[in-house]
């Protein structure tokens, strides 16, 4: 596949599957044997609906606007911004504050075949953590 239609494929990922909850898409657009770099307990796809269920339980308007999307490759790289409104427990202890929060973030994904078959993300989970008054991560 070109570079073009793995930037289509992340941007499909981003705006119906993650910001339109769109979760039967995820078969789609991810491999069955996709993996989840850096959150092993959301690999799969399983693992990743379940991820986005509970996200938009804590934040029922979240939204991920691409900021840069580059691709080389196999490979396509986003920065994105999340902004969202904590309405709901998040990592299972974090009350809801009704704070609007807005962090950064990049990911990498592996496509191939037209599915992605992984992600590797950093997000400012800090700067979040800021943002909604915690002072240290649950454990």
């Amino acid at each position: 596949m070109s570079v073009e239609n793995n930037k289509a494929i992340v941007r499909r990922f981003y705006h119906e599957l993650v910001n339109h909850g769109r979760l039967e898409l995820a078969d789609d657009l991810m491999s069955s044997e996709y993996v989840e770099y850096g959150n092993p307990s959301n690999s799969g796809i399983d693992g990743f609906k379940e991820f986005v269920t509970r996200l938009s339980g804590a934040f029922p308007d979240l939204r991920v606007s691409i900021e840069d999307l580059i691709a080389e490759g196999d490979k396509v790289v986003a920065r994105v911004m999340v902004c969202a409104t904590h309405r709901g427990t998040f990592m299972g202890s974090i009350a809801p504050t009704g704070t609007k929060v807005s962090f950064s973030g990049i990911d990498i994904f592996r496509i191939a075949d037209g599915k992605i078959l992984g992600r590797w993300n950093q997000r400012d989970l800090l700067g979040l953590m800021t943002q909604l008054g915690v002072d240290s991560l649950p454990k």
